[in-house]
């Protein structure tokens, strides 16, 4: 279940329980940097590439992936439509920040980030928990058929994006019981969600971090 805080931030009820970790999906409102400090980020750039972040801060090179395990340090990812994904290693304390937009997701960018995880933590996919943020939901993310092509589909479409995600992510190995969604879309919410499709230009960029306390 997800739910708003104070600092105008969605929070995973069910990784509330682990205490090591912070966690959250902001809105338009939540001001991340600011609440701490120094945050690792990336230039994204629609891609399935993953980057460790090894306790380092600031734009750490480009990729659409960031995995942590350093106690104090902070991952983020920027989205104003596309999906925010968190990754969280329980056992070994580990977690990854994702960004799935179309793209990312056709090139398997959730999947990419548990095996990557796997490679650097050794964590096993059903050991993983996963929080899929708020992203533009099927209601208003209608496609072309070059990208509907990409997903299987013909002609134009409304692509199920979170819907594609927790898939691949099921495929990967992460148990459905353990992958928590928080169906919100951010075009249909303008007064908590930035959107790109909905203001093009003009949006801003939204903020989703894990951290290891």
């Amino acid at each position: 279940m997800f739910y708003k805080d104070s600092r105008q931030v969605y929070r995973s009820s069910e990784l509330d329980a682990l205490a090591w970790l912070d966690h959250g999906f902001g809105t338009r409102w939540a001001d991340i940097p600011a609440l701490f400090g120094h945050l690792a980020t990336l230039k994204q750039i629609h891609s399935a590439e993953c980057v460790a972040a090894e306790g380092r801060t600031g734009v750490l090179g480009q990729g659409d992936a960031l995995l942590e395990d350093t106690p104090g340090a902070v991952v983020a990812v920027k989205t104003a439509d596309c999906i925010p994904i968190l990754l969280v290693d329980e056992g070994r304390r580990a977690v990854a920040a994702v960004h799935a937009g179309w793209r990312g997701t056709a090139a398997g960018i959730a999947a990419r980030a548990v095996e990557a995880m796997h490679a650097r933590f050794g964590s096993g996919a059903a050991e993983l928990h996963a929080a899929i943020g708020p992203g533009i939901g099927p209601c208003c993310y209608e496609v072309g058929p070059e990208v509907a092509e990409r997903f299987g589909e013909r002609g134009r479409a409304h692509l199920d994006l979170a819907g594609r995600n927790r898939a691949q992510l099921i495929e990967a190995g992460v148990a459905p019981g353990r992958i928590y969604a928080a169906n919100l879309c951010t075009m249909c919410n303008a007064e908590e969600f930035h959107s790109f499709r909905r203001d093009r230009e003009a949006a801003g960029r939204m903020y989703s971090f894990a951290g290891v306390r």
